[in-house]
């Protein structure tokens, strides 16, 4: 068994519980509020800026060139496309750029946020493939069980479906599976014991995440 597929198991619980989640069920029949999924775009718009960063380290603690290449690429693809992207999809929900970069991390974003950082910065480089996997993988895992369900009615919601469901996106997750088990033969026990809290520890950030998200009220 590859040991992504060991941290998988590890974490059913926690991504099953993501799966059946009333926003991503919300997502998925089209009922979901507006006002929450909007509240989650600008949210997700401040993870995007951190996340740059988070791939921006990895690069720099990458043991290989080939690594460091293809994490400074997704760190530019991240800051320059991703994030017009997100603010082009943003402003079909209403939401203007100003507003984007007015908004400020609640509570479930700066936690995950930090946790991710702090990995990077003071983890060593398997902790912190450990722990950005789980927002690669689980986003192409759920991307691609929700476009196997009926299309929700919502078109914009079809498009965020879309958009996680896709060949590129399910190949880059594959890709940071196989650095993960890469890593994971480069170290001990105890190195794959910190991967695996740290995987754990990012599986339940995202779930707080969808859970922030679910109890915003405007």
């Amino acid at each position: 068994m590859r040991f992504s597929e060991e941290l998988r198991q590890a974490a059913a619980e926690v991504w099953q519980a993501q799966h059946e989640h009333p926003f991503i069920r919300g997502i998925a029949d089209g009922t979901l509020d507006p006002d929450r999924f909007r509240f989650y775009i600008r949210q997700d718009y401040l993870f995007l800026i951190d996340y740059g960063r988070l791939l921006a380290l990895a690069c720099a603690r990458a043991p290989r060139l080939e690594l460091m290449e293809r994490f400074a690429d997704l760190a530019h693809s991240t800051l320059r496309t991703e994030m017009q992207l997100h603010r082009a999809y943003a402003a079909e929900w209403g939401i203007s750029p100003e507003e984007l970069e007015a908004e400020r991390p609640e509570v479930a974003t700066r936690a995950y946020t930090d946790f991710l950082l702090r990995t990077a910065a003071l983890g060593e480089f398997a902790e912190l493939v450990a722990a950005l996997l789980p927002c690669m993988w689980g986003y192409s895992e759920l991307g691609q069980r929700l476009a196997q369900q009926p299309r929700p009615p919502q078109q914009r919601y079809e498009r965020w479906i879309d958009m996680y469901s896709g060949d590129e996106f399910a190949a880059l997750a594959g890709w940071c599976r196989e650095v993960c088990d890469d890593a994971a033969a480069g170290v001990g026990e105890d190195g794959r014991q910190r991967m695996t809290e740290a995987f754990l520890a990012s599986s339940r950030h995202e779930l707080d995440f969808w859970e922030q998200a679910w109890g915003h009220t405007p």
